[in-house]
């Protein structure tokens, strides 16, 4: 997570007039009826809500104090922010051997709790949906940001991801307020077995919460087989660009935030906007074949300690 009707059909019986052939009828012809065309019911397009607009002015204010205190950085890391590979592996098992959040007593928590590997053993077919009210200069900035996107996140990983309509699953969804409001019933035909407390993380998500991601993992075996992204359509369009950074990112296996890594999005400090080359190391150690979904922290830390030492050419 980042940031902190009834159809009702019918009919009309026809009458009929049965006449005896004994009995002559008049010849009557029919006279012409005035024209009077039948008016095609419009309906009205959605509206977003005034809460909606407001939260739109909100976000807009805070991007710009972001970017004043010069947060939100869109380059990959640079000479100021270098990194070794003792960090490298301990921001991994930071953020890929922790989990960001846990179900406490009917809701999601902030509570950074150990936990096994998790990755996708299948390919990741995404899907972009966006609720009625949604701009079309949004729906544009979006799909491009989307497929240029997925492009980095499948060549860093070596996971076979892509946009799809064709059986998705990873569901990225762009709402307005309302629209999140009353998506509980389609969250639960993505993720059969969602649950509750998942679905009102999504319906009450409070303001601070910029977005968030739920991944489903079945079988208990460390394979995700299903996420959904939620993205706030009232973000301008550099928060809205960060959240599906951070939060398909996250959907593929890197659960987890950590205060100490850097350069990343995986750090709520807002420093970095957009994935860095840190982030994309950290996908190519979670997606290396030496580590398997539902590896053991105590299992998976050396090998990936190993990978991080290879990846950035220095000796253990």
């Amino acid at each position: 997570m980042k940031g902190t009707g009834r159809q009702i059909a019918g009919w009309s019986a026809g009458i009929f007039l049965a006449l005896s052939a004994c009995t002559p009828v008049p010849d009557i012809k029919p006279q012409p009826r005035p024209y009077s065309p039948v008016q095609p019911t419009v309906m009205a397009p959605p509206q977003r809500s005034e809460i909606s607009f407001a939260l739109e002015k909100y976000y807009a204010r805070m991007q710009a104090d972001l970017l004043a205190n010069n947060l939100l950085r869109t380059d990959r890391g640079g000479p100021d922010t270098p990194f070794n590979a003792r960090q490298l592996a301990a921001n991994f098992e930071a953020i890929a051997l922790n989990d960001e959040y846990t179900s406490l007593n009917g809701q999601y928590v902030a509570q950074t709790t150990p936990s096994n590997l998790h990755r996708w053993q299948v390919p990741v077919r995404i899907e972009l949906e966006f609720g009625p009210t949604v701009s079309e200069s949004i729906r544009a900035t979006d799909r491009t940001t989307l497929n240029s996107l997925v492009s980095r996140l499948a060549q860093a990983s070596g996971h076979s991801i892509a946009v799809t309509s064709s059986r998705p699953n990873f569901h990225v969804l762009v709402l307005n307020e309302d629209e999140r409001r009353q998506i509980g019933p389609r969250l639960a035909e993505m993720i059969p077995g969602i649950g509750q407390d998942a679905i009102r993380s999504v319906v009450n998500m409070p303001r601070s919460s910029y977005c968030l991601v739920l991944a489903s993992d079945p079988a208990n075996d460390g394979a995700y087989r299903s996420a959904v992204a939620v993205i706030r359509a009232e973000h301008p369009d550099l928060l809205r660009k960060s959240c599906f950074h951070e939060e398909i990112a996250q959907g593929l296996g890197l659960a987890n935030d950590s205060p100490y890594a850097r350069p990343s999005i995986f750090n709520d400090d807002e420093e970095f906007a957009l994935l860095t080359r840190h982030d994309e190391l950290l996908l190519r150690i979670l997606y290396d074949p030496r580590l398997a979904p539902g590896m053991h922290p105590e299992t998976a830390r050396p090998i990936a300690t190993a990978i991080a030492y290879e990846l950035m050419g220095e000796d253990i």
